[in-house]
Parts: C-alpha cells; sequence; structure tokens
C-alpha cells in the first residue's frame, strides 16, 4: 500500500483517544506486560511525509509548545508513524514536571528559548501506525511492541528519543514501584495479547504514593458552610519558616463538627510565616485568599504523589493525626527527590 504524504490520510485518526488506565492498589497477576507510568505529558505524535503532529491526552495540540521534538520526529527515517509516549523534560538528572508546565505559555519566543534551555525527550512505548502505513489499532501489545524496538533502533541516533522498558516479571514491577523515586508516578499493567483500546481504561496502573507529616498552617470552611472543608499544610524551610505546600479536603462528615471546633481555638495569625496559600501558584482562585490562619499546633500524616515546586500538585489525602510528632520536626525535606533514580531509569537518562 502507498504510504500516505499527509497526516489526513494515516489510518489512524488525528483525533484518535489514547488508551487509559483504571487505578488499583495492586498489580495484577497474568498475561500481563509492566511498563514505568512516566511523569510528564501523554502525547501522541502523527507523521506523514514531512508533517508532523503532537497531541496532547486532552486532544489538545502540543506541536508549537515542543518544536524541538517536532523536528527531531521530522528527522526521523521512518516516512509515516503514530507514536504513543510521554514528553518530559530532564533537569539536574531528574525529571521536572514544572519545565513542562514552563512550555504552555503563549509567546513564542520564550517557548523557543525554552527549547533550546532544557529540550523534551519522548519517551516511546506503543506504535499505533506500522512502518507500511497499517493501524496496528487491533494488533495485540506484542506485535505492536515487536513493531516498537525496530523503529526505535533505526532512529535511536536521536538521543530525544528513549525506549520504555518492560518487564513480563510482576516482582520486579514491584521493585520498580519501591526505587523508581520521583521520576516515576506508578506502573501500568497491559495485556499482552490486548488490543489498543482509544478511549477506554483497558491497562491498569499502580500510583505511587508517598507520605509526609505536616503542620496544619490553616483551614478553609467548605462553601456555604460554617464546617472545615478543607485543611491548609505547612512544612518547615532552612530558615524555620512555615511555607504552604498544599491542602487535603479528606475528611469524614461525621468528624466535621468536632474538628472545626477544634480548629477554631486555635485561629491566629499569621499561620504561615514563609510562603502563604496562593502565593505565587499557577493554581491559585479567588479562594485562595479565603482561609483562616493557625497557631502551629496541629500536626497530620498526608498520603501524596508529586511535588512540584515544593508543594504537592494534587490534593493529599489525610490519613491520621498525629499528636506524637512535634511541629518543628515537620520540614521540607520530607519531600524532597530522592538523591538517585532506579539504575533503569538512570540508564534512559543517559545520551
Amino acid at each position: 500500500m502507498a504510504l500516505p504524504t499527509s497526516l489526513s490520510a494515516l489510518a489512524v485518526p488525528l483525533d484518535i483517544e489514547p488508551m487509559e488506565a483504571k487505578l488499583v492498589e495492586e498489580l495484577p497477576d497474568g498475561h500481563w506486560q509492566y511498563e514505568p507510568k512516566w511523569d510528564g505529558f501523554r502525547c501522541l505524535a502523527f507523521k506523514a511525509g514531512r508533517e508532523v503532529d503532537l497531541k496532547a491526552k486532552s486532544g489538545k495540540p502540543l506541536a508549537r509548545y515542543f518544536p524541538e521534538m517536532v523536528e527531531t520526529l521530522k528527522r526521523t527515517k521512518a516516512r509515516s508513524f503514530v507514536l504513543d509516549g510521554e514528553l518530559a523534560i530532564v533537569s539536574g538528572g531528574e525529571f521536572s514536571f514544572d519545565a513542562l508546565l514552563q512550555r504552555i505559555h503563549p509567546a513564542e519566543s520564550r517557548i523557543k528559548r525554552l527549547a533550546a534551555e532544557t529540550p523534551a525527550i519522548f519517551i516511546l512505548f506503543d506504535l499505533l501506525l506500522d512502518a507500511s502505513g497499517k493501524s496496528l489499532i487491533q494488533a495485540p501489545l506484542t506485535r505492536r511492541r515487536a513493531g516498537l524496538e525496530p523503529f526505535f533502533a533505526a532512529a535511536k541516533q536521536e538521543h530525544a528519543l528513549k525506549l520504555s522498558p518492560y518487564t513480563l516479571n510482576r516482582a520486579e514491577a514491584e521493585r520498580w514501584l519501591q526505587q523508581g523515586g520521583t521520576a516515576l508516578d506508578g506502573v501500568v499493567a497491559k495485556l499482552r495479547d490486548g488490543p489498543y483500546v482509544p478511549g477506554e481504561r483497558a491497562m491498569m496502573k499502580v500510583k505511587q504514593h508517598r507520605t509526609a507529616d505536616c503542620v496544619v498552617g490553616g483551614f478553609r470552611y467548605r462553601t456555604g458552610s460554617k464546617e472545615v472543608g478543607s485543611l491548609l499544610l505547612g512544612l518547615y524551610d532552612d530558615d524555620g519558616k512555615l511555607d504552604h505546600v498544599g491542602f487535603t479536603a479528606t475528611i469524614a462528615n461525621k468528624d466535621r463538627a468536632a474538628l472545626t471546633a477544634k480548629l477554631e481555638a486555635l485561629v491566629a495569625p499569621p499561620g504561615f510565616t514563609g510562603k502563604p496559600p496562593g502565593g505565587q501558584s499557577r493554581w491559585s482562585t479567588e479562594r485562595s485568599e479565603q482561609w483562616q490562619p493557625l497557631k502551629p499546633r496541629l500536626v497530620v500524616e498526608v498520603s501524596y504523589d508529586h511535588v512540584t515546586g515544593n508543594r504537592f500538585r494534587h490534593g493529599a489525602k489525610l490519613l491520621r493525626f498525629r499528636p506524637d510528632k512535634r511541629p518543628s520536626q515537620c520540614t521540607l525535606e520530607q519531600i524532597e527527590p530522592a538523591a538517585k533514580p532506579a539504575k533503569f531509569i538512570a540508564g534512559m537518562l543517559k545520551s
């Protein structure tokens, strides 16, 4: 069959939704392939002739924000392909999600500068269109991976392209979860004989969750209520100042009244003596200023997934109160990245 010369002629449509994963507590055992779940931007990459496009998981275009990756993919020998993978940026030997966020900017001059200063890598884990231009959507994972590996072998002179490792050994995948450090979001399990199912949660994922003991530096009331809605969390920096690092809203309804009374008895400014809620955060809203400061008396243990700019990227899960911990013991060191990533990650980052 003739190879397509335009993106619109590809056998895989540009508006295809990526296959997704269902969150589970444990990795499944059986006929599965286990892969790292990387901490980056999920990306589908399309090429036909000299045309290249990048799409985010949401379907939004990414090509203008990562021009260096567009040029990298144009240089590959393959005339056409559809790749599924993860865009990431490595800074100081570690993945930097914040550097990725900096790319989503309206100023083209800024994007070009950042593309030169902190170029992205593309970690490949699936191939949806083979070298002859035939769709692999219905093909089993084993066949898709068998096509991806020679594609990468022919393109690996492009150091910005990386091939994601995999294992068929569940115990090894469990070790990845334990040793992956902050580079991994978790581990994904894919059925080896399963097709690529666009838009459906046909994979399984186990996410990494870490814990930290935090000072409750403030709280917010529930919208339209005088009961607590969320606790504002803080950690002490090297100068002994309490920085706001995130929030938790996982409070049982039966506990709200008693907890509200306890919190209101501790209300006193300033609450946070370092970075306050809403300060220099891209996630700030009008409600960021509507909070009650507390004396630093309460300590809670929370579970979290990722840290960006010394703040929890998502809401943390409240595990328990820790009356046995001194607030002064709750320092930023708890959420600093591990010193070294796992060996397989370190090897991938070498170029």
